[in-house]
């Protein structure tokens, strides 16, 4: 029958909210529809006409989910078209149950199965009962990143996370006791029927959905609860550069576009009207720029109005770069090339907002000139968007092996380096800045000289480890020049190809920035011509010793920082390619292809 109320539970209860899990979480959010996913169980077709208590609170708070879901996912407006179908298909997601109704009634059911567990145990009460208490538990945590007037307890969130991983094992541990379907190529059973909303597709729809089998239904949930962990811990960071780490690190391991969301919305930054003082107190920690700390010059009303106006004129990129973090990495490389054009216009407002400061900084007796504030920490910014794109190309495999030399030339040339020349321009700024408030703490104070203790550079980790990743991009350029001498680099037939086209293409996004200023193709053919070395004859032999010199460089900087998992990884990287190229600079086994040998590194 299609009645649901004439619809007996059926024995395999597991079986129904385990392929809930299947195609809500892992279908329908890796982008299938609703109406191919979670929407082939028949009995949330007509929930309310279901008389089995424990069933009917269960599909009433699929809907519910669905909706929060949906509604998460639309607010932090970071998916695509291949990320999250939004139609409903005529199904009507908005059940007329508050969510602490909800969550109510879920408590109800699970009081009445621990009472039944109490008094009888059995395995299969106890399966019913972890996938009841999970739902409840994983709505709470969902309800809870919904609410805008007050973010989510952390304590409470992750103390709600941590019940639903153990709810989870005890789900995984009883798998076994679900029915299996008699074909072993469809999971489908009693209740579910894939063709069943066929008639509402449009023609040209993908008539097959592939659902997942549970037991990778419930690895991909349970690493989704994990990454929950993880989003929780924004809420801790306060500055904006530590934030923008902490969005591009998490963004690296390709989380599932509920996470991202979720991230979006945790933090007060992604929203432009929080982000002004917010980008305030990071110019200021950055480089402590004098405008935003000499009385003098905050006392003047056209340079607080110019300094207010050049921060409003920031929250919106900046805002975009956060957002642009959330997106999938294929996407967020186009997003890139998009934002460099925004921060084209701020660093030029920048430039003009510093010229005006350094004025009046000058004429004051009581300032620190200020020189390049304001464009030294767009300009930071800049470099990492520049860097971010020209990676991205690795990651998503976008280069040939035959374009890597002039790829990592660029970023061992430019790039690094002046992403090193600006931090250590505003090290030197913070540096000073400490100096001349301990001797104006020491005015007055005592007539001694006071005895100047040597402080850590603040930024000397951050400056080493882009000078051991300037290093290794120095290795790859020279280890690859050496290969093309020695034509172990398959290249592209001459007549078909143009490398001054592909040159153009690739660095085309950096085409209209200011500073760095591009280098042009005819710019790049003569600094990278064997000419200029006039004292010594130019081979495969001394690029591979070149590049030698530049992994051990590399691997001496690594070593003097702390060890976490990413350097301990770079020095592998470092100690394998120093070794595969000094065999080949000794003329170990030169009739063989060493590309293969040499280990690149994606950051």
């Amino acid at each position: 029958s299609n009645n649901p109320s004439s619809w007996r539970i059926p024995n395999n209860w597991a079986d129904i909210t385990e392929t809930f899990h299947e195609a809500v979480k892992v279908s329908w959010l890796e982008g299938h529809s609703l109406a191919q996913t979670v929407f082939i169980n028949l009995y949330l077709h007509k929930p309310y006409m279901i008389e089995d208590r424990i069933l009917k609170a269960f599909c009433l708070s699929v809907y519910k989910l669905l909706e929060i879901i949906k509604d998460l996912v639309h607010k932090a407006m970071v998916y695509e078209e291949e990320d999250f179908q939004p139609m409903q298909y005529g199904y009507h997601l908005n059940p007329d149950i508050s969510g602490q109704r909800m969550i109510g009634m879920l408590r109800e059911v699970e009081e009445d199965l621990h009472r039944k567990i109490r008094a009888r145990p059995t395995n299969e009460a106890q399966a019913i009962f972890a996938r009841i208490k999970f739902i409840r538990v994983f709505l709470q945590v969902l309800i809870s990143f919904r609410k805008e007037d007050q973010p989510p307890s952390m304590p409470d969130c992750q103390r709600l996370l941590t019940t639903s991983i153990e709810m989870l094992y005890v789900v995984q541990d009883t798998v076994y006791l679900g029915r299996k379907s008699d074909h072993p190529d469809n999971e489908h059973i009693l209740g579910f029927e894939p063709s069943i909303n066929q008639r509402l597709l449009p023609p040209t729809f993908p008539r097959y959905t592939k659902i997942k089998s549970r037991a990778e239904a419930l690895i991909y949930f349970i690493e989704m609860i994990e990454r929950f962990k993880i989003v929780c811990r924004i809420q801790s960071i306060t500055s904006l550069h530590q934030a923008l780490d902490f969005f591009i690190e998490f963004s690296k391991s390709s989380p599932c576009i509920l996470s991202r969301s979720a991230l979006q919305l945790l933090y007060p930054g992604t929203n432009p009207s929080s982000l002004k003082d917010i980008l305030k107190d990071s110019v200021k920690s950055f480089i402590c720029p004098p405008a935003l700390l000499s009385k003098t010059l905050l006392s003047n009303q056209q340079a607080k109005h110019y300094v207010d106006t050049f921060l409003s004129h920031c929250s919106r990129p900046f805002t975009n770069f956060l957002q642009l973090c959330g997106h999938n990495r294929a996407r967020q490389r186009d997003k890139l090339a998009h934002l460099l054009e925004e921060f084209t216009t701020l660093q030029d407002e920048a430039e003009r907002v510093d010229a005006y400061l350094h004025n009046l900084s000058v004429n004051s007796p009581l300032s620190r000139p200020h020189i390049a504030c304001f464009g030294t920490w767009v300009l930071y910014h800049t470099l990492r968007i520049m860097i971010m794109y020209l990676l991205a190309g690795f990651e998503l495999e976008l280069y040939s092996i035959h374009e890597f030399y002039y790829i990592y030339w660029y970023l061992y040339e430019f790039l690094y380096g002046w992403l090193i020349s600006a931090l250590s321009r505003a090290d030197s700024f913070l540096v000073e800045n400490d100096i001349l408030n301990e001797l104006q703490r020491s005015k007055g104070a005592s007539k001694k000289r006071p005895k100047y203790k040597k402080k850590p550079r603040p930024y000397n980790r951050d400056i080493i480890y882009l000078q051991a990743l300037q290093n290794m991009c120095g290795g790859y350029y020279k280890a690859l020049m050496g290969f093309r001498l020695e034509g172990k680099l398959s290249m592209p037939h001459p007549r078909f190809d143009s490398e001054q086209v592909r040159y153009e293409h690739r660095f085309a996004p950096f085409q209209n920035l200011l500073t760095p200023p591009p280098v042009v193709y005819s710019e790049f053919r003569e600094m990278t011509s064997f000419e200029r070395f006039q004292q010594q004859p130019v081979d495969s032999v001394f690029l591979y010793i070149a590049g030698c010199k530049h992994f051990h460089q590399a691997r001496q900087l690594l070593e003097s920082v702390p060890l976490d998992s990413e350097v301990s990884e770079l020095l592998k990287i470092c100690k394998t390619n120093f070794i595969v190229l000094k065999l080949l600079a000794g003329g170990h086994k030169k009739r063989f292809h060493e590309t293969s040998r040499v280990r690149f590194f994606q950051q």
